[in-house]
């Protein structure tokens, strides 16, 4: 009796040592990003370097943003972002920089980043996630990818799901209206709007118009005045914001040949919300939706 009183507490031990041994290791995180690629981390992200403002915003809106050390010029929201170290712009990064950094997470835009940047970050083997969003879907997924991988997925699942309803209630308000043909401006000179695959086409789809430019081949296609005559949009529509100072479509005005011109249809929209690929996206297509919808009743007894 003293012998198996002796014998266990040893016992005891080897038998917790088994079984800690037999527990399941905390599983890895797995996503895989707009390339394709398959991004595993043994925990969730800590230090991550973002290279996009939209991804920046996206960190923020799952309450991640504590975890980014590091991002690029024009991360500019939330007003927290603001004080974030940079590590360069889209054109440029300091490789030296973000490797100081020491990042477990880097987030990379496929078609906004540096293709040449992109290749020397590569280098340096770090777990990078990359997106690209084409449709507003995109948007929603990464918001769920980037819960994810930084532990963050009821918050990133209550904001993926609020964006995809949001989404839904603008295409029911406007599936039924008359659609309206839309030449987007990009830039004025040289002359640049976008084809169907870039997310503003999916927008404009969304409140019921179609991209004028819908088949060009390139994304951001230059084309010329000529061809938009030729086109004949119900309304030109571009990014601008007061503070930017200028008219960027008062050059149309002398085209009166213009369906859009002659209907003062020459439209702005807030390029902070419609050309970042956040999920604030979603406050830009409203404000199109609305301006476009105007248009609509004002195009409608002249048609």
């Amino acid at each position: 009796m003293d012998l198996l009183a002796r014998l266990m507490p040893r016992r005891a031990c080897v038998l917790l040592l088994a079984i800690a041994c037999a527990a399941p290791a905390r599983a890895e995180l797995r996503v895989h990003d707009i390339d394709g690629q398959t991004v595993v981390l043994a925990q969730p992200a800590r230090r991550i370097v973002s290279l996009a403002p939209h991804l920046t915003e996206l960190l923020f809106a799952i309450g991640a943003g504590d975890r980014v050390v590091g991002t690029v010029e024009y991360s500019d929201f939330p007003a927290a972002a603001r004080q974030l170290p940079r590590v360069g712009d889209s054109a440029l990064l300091d490789l030296e920089r973000i490797a100081a950094l020491q990042p477990d997470l880097v987030l990379v835009w496929r078609h906004g980043n540096s293709p040449q940047q992109l290749q020397r970050l590569a280098a340096l083997q770090l777990p990078t996630y990359a997106h690209e969003a084409r449709a507003l879907a995109d948007i929603s997924r990464a918001l769920r990818d980037l819960g994810l991988l930084t532990g963050r997925q009821a918050d990133a699942a209550q904001r993926a799901d609020a964006f995809d309803r949001a989404v839904l209630e603008l295409r029911a308000r406007y599936s039924g209206r008359p659609r309206l043909r839309v030449f987007y401006q990009v830039w004025p000179q040289p002359l640049i709007t976008l084809n169907r695959e870039h997310l503003i086409s999916q927008m404009l789809d969304l409140c019921g118009a179609d991209n004028v430019f819908a088949a060009q081949r390139l994304l951001t296609p230059t084309v010329t005045e000529e061809a938009v005559l030729l086109a004949d949009p119900d309304a030109i529509v571009t990014g601008w914001i007061a503070a930017y100072g200028g008219a960027p479509l008062q050059s149309w005005q002398r085209l009166t040949a213009l369906r859009a011109v002659r209907q003062g249809q020459l439209l702005t929209v807030n390029p902070d919300l419609l050309h970042r690929q956040s999920d604030r996206v979603i406050l830009g297509a409203r404000e199109l939706c609305e301006k476009l919808d105007a248009a609509r009743a004002v195009l409608a007894p002249v048609r």
